[in-house]
């Protein structure tokens, strides 16, 4: 899946992926909204070891008005989506694959799990997240289930630090679908930190 990849990334252990506050400009962030045309929905991702079985990171893209990812205490980054504190918009088709193709390496995969939800449960959620502020280390997993609380159709997630424990209860919810996304890149991810340095060389060329 390299052949999609063009993140600007630091490698680091999922478990324990950090953030710093960061405020994208009115204007860039308007520019980037993109909306899918789709019904709405919400989605988990949650990252797995695939040796361990450990849950590693969480996080949720919101398909509403417009689609946005939540990406709390993560370290994805691309320099086409303008970030407001973890909440990251301009999640086009592609920057979706883009996501997941950063997370899934040799000792990690994806989980990705949708449900239908209706637009005002959608927006909830999204404002949530707006309103939550950057996450610190470790906190992804309770940061998702703070963003969903008081959400109707999401009562039955529990308050908790595991990412698993939130992913099983995700699959619970009515009409959830789930798809887990695997890939056999390097754990370091040396081959997408060459790629994405490649492609932000070429960018600066054309400006």
């Amino acid at each position: 899946m390299r052949r999609l990849l063009i993140c600007l990334v630091l490698p680091a252990f999922l478990a324990a992926c950090g953030a710093e506050p960061v405020w994208a400009p009115d204007d860039v962030v308007q520019k980037a909204a993109y909306s899918t045309g789709n019904p709405p929905s919400v989605t988990l991702f949650t990252v797995i070891g695939v040796n361990t079985g450990q849950g590693g990171h969480s996080a949720l893209m919101i398909d509403g008005v417009q689609r946005v990812m939540w990406d709390p205490a993560g370290s994805w980054y691309h320099p086409w989506v303008p970030e407001r504190n973890d909440v990251h918009y301009g999640i086009t088709d592609r920057m979706r694959i883009f996501y997941i193709d950063y997370h899934a390496r040799e000792t990690w995969y994806v989980r990705e799990q949708t449900v239908p939800v209706s637009l005002a449960a959608a927006e909830q959620v999204r404002a949530n997240a707006e309103a939550h502020g950057a996450v610190g280390k470790m906190l992804c997993a309770n940061s998702v289930v703070d963003v969903l609380r008081g959400v109707p159709g999401f009562e039955s997630i529990p308050n908790t630090m595991s990412p698993l424990k939130v992913s099983a209860a995700w699959a619970k919810l009515p009409g959830a679908t789930l798809k887990d996304h695997y890939d056999g890149d390097p754990a370091d991810n040396s081959g997408v930190l060459m790629i994405q340095q490649q492609a932000v060389e070429h960018d600066a060329d054309l400006n």
